[in-house]
């Protein structure tokens, strides 16, 4: 990992067509701005953890969820007589 120190109104340039510009530091909180054509996915790295959670949760069913699905296929299979 590369570790810069930028004031505000200073930029970092990443390959050929992204820069990345120190906005504003007030306390704690460093506001970027992000110049990069728009086929450059750029995401918060919080709400992709968040996604990938709820997708997860959203593949994976619930056991009650897989026992009632088990209950409705049992009472819908043909009587082998």
């Amino acid at each position: 990992m590369l570790v810069l120190s930028r004031r505000a109104g200073e930029s970092v340039v990443l390959g050929d067509d992204i820069v990345v510009t120190v906005l504003e530091v007030r306390g704690d909180v460093v506001r970027v701005g992000i110049q990069a054509p728009r086929s450059v996915k750029v995401h918060r790295a919080e709400l992709l953890a968040q996604l990938e959670e709820t997708n997860r949760q959203a593949a994976s069913p619930s056991e009650d969820v897989i026992a009632s699905l088990a209950r409705a296929l049992d009472g819908s299979a043909p009587d082998p007589d």
